[in-house]
């Protein structure tokens, strides 16, 4: 029964500090800031916050006599932070780059139904008729700015260890590079018309092998010659670029897969809209391609999130019994300190807040340690993943500020939970027990 009694304090007493941890990580800043500055105002404005102030000058400067101790809880947070911060900026860096490549001012056309160009089918039939309807606005030469694409995925070795990777080979026309103004050529020269030729992006070779300029690349049994390299900032960087009508052919290709348009004005999307839900022909899906770019980052980012939010935890509860036990240890190693600061008059509030602030501040400095090596060594790291279409796409990890704010929270979650107990301990310690003892 005792053992039962004492397993169930203890997972009551894990549950408390796992609840306290989460209940302090989804705080929002200004209500961080709010404790702060009462916390602030109380410690320079109050007689009891005035005592906690030399209580904790008295432990923060011994804490070069317990640098070992102290350690623990700085690097084991600065872990936390660090893999933390880390996962989440891959999530980040994804979502970026897919949401840089769309906007509202243009739209893709997909079959009914399909979620990702690989598995939808435009027939040839069907392009004349969309270029056709309202709402897709005209270039100079009064033609629509419409572009019917193919989507091939092919396999190329990778940089790092030459295992195939699947990569997008795009087939466009002339009207694709006015669609996407991001796309600039930066090495050579665009493809030309009818020539088995190809443009890739910078990012894509930079992660597969023999996209250099001038090198060729056996696709469909047939010779194609790299004549250029383009820079976008978005998935699109991802790709290789190549002419349609070449392209079609040489894959069999009887159809293409999907449609990209500029639209005319505000109400552009809504009038193509509603002019495809009118024309039985054309049974087919638009979305803006902000929309559109923004749903394939939406899974992997959420699994990405997810996962670093898991590891995360899994590792501050063990920095969060790290930190219980080398705050109980220094509590322990200076029973007879704290006893005599009761005895001369410092009540309970001012010693637990004291080793409190002391525990937070070897959480704080956890924190910016394990941000900025997170920030140092993967911001704008590039590594690639498979998107929805089943190719690989080529980003950068994104250390945003709001990332670190998030890793610093943790942080001090985990000193805020892990200084508490023996805070507590102290402020019980019996003074008479303390000072006979020592």
């Amino acid at each position: 029964m005792t053992r039962f009694k004492g397993f169930l304090g203890g997972l009551l007493t894990v549950l408390a500090l796992v609840a306290m941890l989460v209940v302090w990580i989804a705080l929002p800043w200004f209500a961080v800031l709010g404790i702060a500055v009462a916390i602030g105002l109380w410690l320079f404005l109050t007689r009891g916050g005035r005592l906690a102030r030399e209580a904790a000058k008295i432990g923060i400067a011994g804490l070069p006599q317990r640098w070992g101790a102290s350690l623990v809880i700085v690097v084991g947070i600065a872990g936390v932070v660090g893999v933390l911060v880390a996962m989440l900026a891959m999530g980040e860096g994804f979502k970026a780059t897919l949401d840089k490549t769309g906007g509202t001012d243009s739209a893709i056309l997909l079959r009914a139904g399909s979620q990702a160009e690989t598995n939808s089918v435009i027939t040839r039939d069907q392009v004349p008729l969309i270029s056709t309807l309202p709402g897709i606005a005209k270039g100079t030469d009064g033609k629509p700015l419409a572009s019917a694409e193919l989507s091939q995925i092919i396999n190329l070795p990778s940089m790092a260890d030459g295992t195939d990777a699947n990569v997008q080979l795009r087939g466009v026309g002339p009207t694709a590079w006015t669609l996407r103004s991001r796309v600039k050529i930066v090495e050579g020269r665009k493809f030309g018309a009818g020539l088995r030729e190809i443009v890739v992006g910078r990012g894509a070779q930079q992660r597969f092998r023999g996209l250099e300029l001038g090198k060729q690349l056996k696709l469909a049994n047939q010779a194609w010659t790299v004549v250029g390299v383009f820079e976008s900032g978005d998935s699109h960087e991802s790709e290789l670029w190549a002419d349609a009508d070449v392209l079609g052919p040489a894959y069999q290709r009887t159809a293409f897969q999907s449609m990209t348009v500029k639209l005319d004005g505000k109400n552009g999307f809504k009038q193509l809209k509603a002019a495809l839900a009118a024309d039985p022909r054309l049974k087919l899906d638009a979305e803006t391609t902000r929309d559109y770019y923004g749903k394939q980052s939406e899974g992997l980012t959420k699994v990405i999130n997810v996962l670093g939010t898991v590891i995360g935890a899994i590792m501050a509860i063990g920095a969060v019994f790290g930190a219980l036990n080398t705050m109980y240890a220094a509590v322990a190693g200076r029973a007879r300190e704290i006893a005599t600061m009761r005895a001369l008059g410092f009540r309970g509030v001012p010693v637990v807040t004291a080793v409190m602030l002391e525990t937070m501040l070897l959480a704080l400095l956890g924190g910016l340690l394990g941000a900025g090596i997170a920030w140092l060594v993967f911001n704008g790291y590039t590594v690639s993943t498979l998107g929805q279409n089943f190719s690989q796409v080529v980003f950068q990890f994104r250390v945003s500020p709001e990332l670190l704010w998030t890793g610093l929270k943790w942080a001090l979650g985990i000193g805020l939970v892990g200084g508490l107990f023996p805070a507590l301990r102290a402020a019980r310690l019996p003074v008479t027990d303390a000072l006979r003892g020592a």
